[in-house]
């Protein structure tokens, strides 16, 4: 495995033989625009305040996770990998 996915995004096969993922949002940039529950509907909820949270901070890695950091409007949602804390999303440049 060569810890990308072709598209330069490291771990984005996921399943329960590949990599694990941290989820965060950062709820002081957060507006709730719902976006990533609409993209992730398993990955992310919004809470009655309006803000967003990951429903499982540490998940399988998952496209629906990323397109929904990669669509955030704001920037919010970081994604990582949780063995190692580097960066899936933003990526590092």
């Amino acid at each position: 495995m060569s810890g990308t996915d072709g598209k330069g995004r490291k771990g984005a096969e996921g399943g329960p033989e590949g990599p694990r993922w941290h989820v965060e949002v950062d709820r002081g940039v957060c507006i709730g625009s719902g976006l990533c529950a609409a993209t992730a509907p398993g990955g992310f909820e919004l809470d009655a305040a309006r803000q967003s949270h990951p429903v499982r901070p540490e998940c399988d890695a998952s496209d629906d996770v990323l397109a929904a950091a990669e669509g955030c409007p704001v920037e919010a949602i970081t994604v990582t990998l949780a063995a190692t804390g580097e960066a899936v999303f933003p990526p590092d440049e």
